[in-house]
């Protein structure tokens, strides 16, 4: 690898003394990126409502695992849901079962116990992006490039969501440490390439615990990653120090106990589902309405790996300059060929490329610390206004989106909490900008942009967001039913039919039309019967109940459904649902 020096000009007058003490030793290190990520990721976790569609889908699939005591299979009410392994499904159900343990009340309505992983596994994935630039990096660059991934916009986002993603992206880095770690012993001179048998256990059980989490990914991106650097090396002799042969039994010890059980169970339609009608119909066409052009993830990069995005232009001519050295050419080979292969595949969500921030955020390092960041005037005014349009949008979006769709909202009636912070977010991200375009210091410009970033997460996530009660309709519905008085009521639903209503109310809600809905609420039977009805169904309800006694209206709920929105191609709309009861 070409010679870094690490204590450069990178780290004169930015703040040199504060990350060479931080860095002092790596528990010191480890701690303080704790700490950090835990502020980062912490706050909202509690106040966010479930976010409709695939959290609440994630979490009542686990709820379901802990009502019928069947940990193998995975179901959302009387479907399957066999397009992810189970691996989230039991560190979920785990986390509620703990929380249950504890004694907290009605722990398996509680999304932050389902959210428990996503929290760890972002964290995990800052810590381990700290380990694994190790192999690149002095300290003082690897713990700026965990702080990137502290920051980055979807990172927080994942780590407030109960699925797959975070945790599946902590795996990747791991795996990639590790790979790293291999490669350059193998390409260090008179050193034997060989990793300590204890590592060589955790490889494996990371690809297998990978497998158990989100399918083949992660093993995709590393098979990627072994082709790129067969073709520049010309041999990949160096994997047999890997074992592959023990990795094989290792992952197969840890995925065999379900795969197994759950093939048997489905007769082998588990595959079918999870390969074919999940993971091959991304490929063929654009799923669930979630298609989009080549070129979406470049798009969208600059908003999602925000803070740190801005330096990645500015880290490109170094990596093609540099693209035939060792450690250029392992993170150029884990990060570009996934990327491609998403950017081709028709179904595109935003989250698909998070396992490979973390070795762009070591490539910006790995730039900064060899000098080799653009210096470009244009370049650098570009990635000042790439910095600070992210908080500037929030500034004036945020207002905005509540004047639009809060019913009855004015600039009186504004979320003044979050306000505030908007601003000095707003007021960091110009700080950062010029640091950058002016007086041409990227480091500064990070850790400005770090912390507009962190008043930005308390803006959105404790502050935003859960006021933003025009979104939060099955929270809202959720809360009239339990002021019905009912103990343990039965449900129904008319028109509005999203998972978290499912995971909020009761497994056995009936999701059906109007007829069946007045069929239901006139039901005899012990105990109380609720039914939720949208405005657009009403008169077919009532008119389904003509000659029968007409349940009581308890209220009723107005907001508004993205996801109806998305699914239909249309402009967002008001839902106005009625709350019937039957005692």
């Amino acid at each position: 690898m070409t010679m870094r020096n690490p204590v450069s000009m990178l780290f004169q007058q930015d703040w040199r003394g504060l990350f060479f003490a931080l860095t002092r030793s790596h528990l010191r290190a480890v701690l303080t990126l704790s700490v950090i990520a835990f502020c980062f990721f912490a706050p909202g976790q509690f106040s966010l409502q479930p976010m409709d569609r695939d959290e609440p889908r994630f979490a009542q699939a686990s709820k379901q695992m802990l009502e019928t005591g069947d940990f193998v299979d995975i179901r959302f009410q009387e479907e399957a849901r066999h397009k992810k392994p189970v691996g989230i499904y039991w560190l979920q159900a785990a986390s509620v079962r703990l929380g249950q343990a504890l004694g907290i009340e009605d722990a398996r309505r509680m999304m932050a116990l389902y959210r428990i992983p996503s929290l760890l596994g972002a964290i995990a994935m800052v810590l381990l992006t700290y380990w694994a630039a190790l192999a690149f990096l002095s300290r003082e660059g690897a713990m700026l490039a965990a702080l990137m991934m502290a920051g980055s916009v979807l990172l927080g986002v994942e780590a407030r969501l109960a699925k797959t993603d975070a945790v599946l992206g902590a795996l990747s880095i791991a795996a990639f440490g590790f790979l790293a770690r291999a490669y350059f012993a193998h390409r260090a001179p008179g050193v034997a390439p060989v990793l300590e048998r204890r590592h060589l256990i955790a490889f494996w059980l990371v690809i297998g615990s990978a497998i158990l989490v989100k399918g083949p990914i992660t093993p995709l991106i590393l098979a990627l990653t072994l082709l790129v650097l067969a073709f520049r090396d010309r041999t990949l002799g160096w994997m047999r120090t890997m074992r592959p042969g023990l990795g094989v039994l290792i992952v197969a010890l840890v995925v065999l106990p379900w795969l197994v059980p759950i093939l048997m169970k489905t007769g082998g339609s588990f595959i079918a589902d999870s390969v074919g009608k999940d993971m091959l119909a991304k490929v063929g066409g654009a799923q669930e309405k979630h298609g989009a052009p080549p070129g979406t993830y470049l798009g969208v990069f600059w908003a999602t790996f925000w803070p740190a995005a801005p330096l990645a232009l500015l880290a490109l001519p170094f990596a093609w300059r540099e693209r035939k050295d060792d450690g250029v050419a392992l993170l150029l080979g884990w990060i570009v060929p996934f990327w491609l292969i998403l950017e081709a595949v028709p179904t595109k969500l935003p989250h698909y490329v998070l396992p490979l921030y973390p070795a762009i955020a070591i490539l910006i390092m790995l730039a900064a610390e060899r000098g080799g960041l653009l210096r470009a005037r244009w370049a650098l005014s570009l990635a000042a206004v790439l910095l600070v349009l992210v908080p500037l949008v929030f500034l004036f979006g945020v207002p905005a989106l509540f004047l639009l769709l809060e019913e009855g909202a004015t600039l009186l009636r504004l979320p003044f909490l979050a306000l505030p912070f908007l601003g000095i977010a707003a007021a960091f991200g110009i700080a950062a900008a010029f640091q950058l375009a002016r007086a041409e210091r990227p480091i500064r410009a990070v850790v400005l942009g770090l912390f507009a970033s962190a008043s930005l997460t308390l803006a959105a996530y404790p502050y935003g967001l859960p006021m933003l009660k025009a979104f939060n309709l099955s929270p809202r519905l959720a809360e009239a039913a339990r002021a019905s008085g009912c103990a343990s009521p039965a449900y129904a639903s008319v028109g509005y039919r999203e998972p978290s209503l499912v995971f909020l109310t009761d497994t056995a809600i009936r999701l059906t039309d109007a007829a069946g809905a007045a069929a239901f609420i006139d039901k005899d039977g012990v105990g109380c019967r609720i039914a939720f009805v949208e405005r657009a169904f009403e008169g077919d309800f009532k008119a389904a109940l003509q000659g029968k006694t007409a349940p009581a209206l308890l209220t009723r709920v107005r907001g508004v459904n993205i996801n109806a929105a998305v699914d239909k191609q249309r402009n967002l709309r008001v839902l106005d649902i009625a709350v019937y009861v039957r005692r």
